[in-house]
């Protein structure tokens, strides 16, 4: 049964350790934290079966391809919201759904090969879903932060020595085809021993260990702990939609990604060029941050904001109304032979025109 009890100090040391180590070794956990590592793993074990706190892992970019990042706004019929969501969640290249406040019902973040591939999702995936009414979407020409690199901020800096803390490189971020195997498994549960991992994927265990290392100084993959959004002390998600002059974006954008608050910051396509999530400690306090933010940016203007009444789906996992985990949908690319079908039809349309259509008039003398 999930629990919704707050976590005490030891957990939310617990969530940031891994939140900095995420495959680190209990023993190396425990030395982090004093406490011995049967400590740390019953701790951890207790806060995943009640849904308080989870890992989870997913590529920067499969097979060489800088991956096409796009919000969707999506309207639904009276009715059916949840039933749209419940869908569109079980969509594996879908990132986040969250039901949110003010002018769309739903916001998605998609993740997707090219534009071909999103104009294919959201025309003839998202456009004869039953429950949709409209969709609008605005692409991320950077991706200025994400949160992954957000931290609970409880530890030392002695405890993050002892665990190792140290930014990934960027030499190598893209999965390698032949590491495709080995990432769909830690997508799945990326702390898995080194022994399991390699009776699943049929390598040996020191192959296991050197794609594992190669993966981690490239930053192929991303990790994230999260805790249930209503016992982290930070429990509102609000979206900001902001304007400023396109020669400060990304100026702008790179001290917004340095704050206590940002989850995520990208800069957008559409006229409103800059997209913020923040975490705040009450939407009371959503006032004061915007007061704060005019104050430090004064050619910035927010347009436009919503409140994240649910996340039903949050980098791929499953979560109740009060952000607690349900579920994995393991995080991949997008395949569906079915709208794929359906695009080359309509392509093979525009090329041969309309039905019983002959050669083009001409007009006589």
């Amino acid at each position: 049964m999930q629990s919704s009890a707050a976590l005490d100090e030891l957990d939310h040391l617990l969530v940031t350790a891994l939140q900095t180590a995420p495959r680190a070794e209990w023993s190396r956990i425990g030395a982090a934290l004093g406490v011995d590592a049967s400590t740390a793993a019953r701790r951890w074990a207790r806060l995943t079966s009640s849904g308080l706190a989870w890992l989870t892992c997913f590529p920067v970019a499969v097979d060489r391809m800088t991956p096409l990042v796009a919000f969707v706004e999506v309207d639904c019929a009276p009715g059916r919201l949840h039933a749209v969501a419940a869908e569109i969640a079980e969509d594996p290249h879908v990132f986040n759904v969250e039901h949110v406040t003010g002018g769309r019902d739903l916001l998605m973040t998609v993740v997707l090969r090219d534009n071909a591939e999103l104009a294919r999702y959201v025309g003839f995936r998202l456009g004869r879903l039953d429950g949709v009414t409209a969709t609008r979407v605005q692409l991320a020409t950077t991706l200025h932060s994400e949160g992954s690199r957000w931290r609970l901020d409880r530890l030392d800096q002695t405890q993050r020595d002892l665990l190792g803390d140290r930014p990934h490189g960027r030499r190598d971020r893209a999965l390698r085809p032949e590491d495709a195997g080995l990432a769909r498994l830690l997508v799945e549960d990326c702390r898995q021993p080194v022994a399991r991992l390699a009776e699943r994927s049929g390598l040996s265990p020191t192959t296991v260990r050197r794609r594992l290392a190669r993966m981690d100084r490239g930053g192929a993959l991303m990790y994230r702990c999260e805790v249930a959004r209503s016992v982290s002390g930070w429990p509102a998600t609000v979206y900001l939609w902001a304007a400023t002059p396109p020669d400060e974006v990304a100026r702008v954008a790179g001290q917004f990604a340095g704050l206590r608050e940002t989850r995520m910051c990208a800069s957008l396509s559409g006229p409103h060029n800059v997209l913020f999530a923040v975490w705040l400690r009450s939407v009371d306090h959503l006032q004061a941050f915007e007061t704060a933010l005019r104050r430090r940016f004064p050619r910035l203007t927010v347009t436009d904001r919503a409140v994240a009444l649910w996340q039903l789906k949050l980098a791929g996992q499953l979560l109740d109304p009060r952000g607690r985990h349900l579920r994995t949908v393991p995080f991949w690319t997008w395949d569906d032979p079915g709208s794929a079908s359906e695009m080359d039809a309509l392509v093979a349309r525009l090329r041969g025109g309309p039905p019983g259509a002959g050669s083009p008039c001409t007009v006589a003398p």
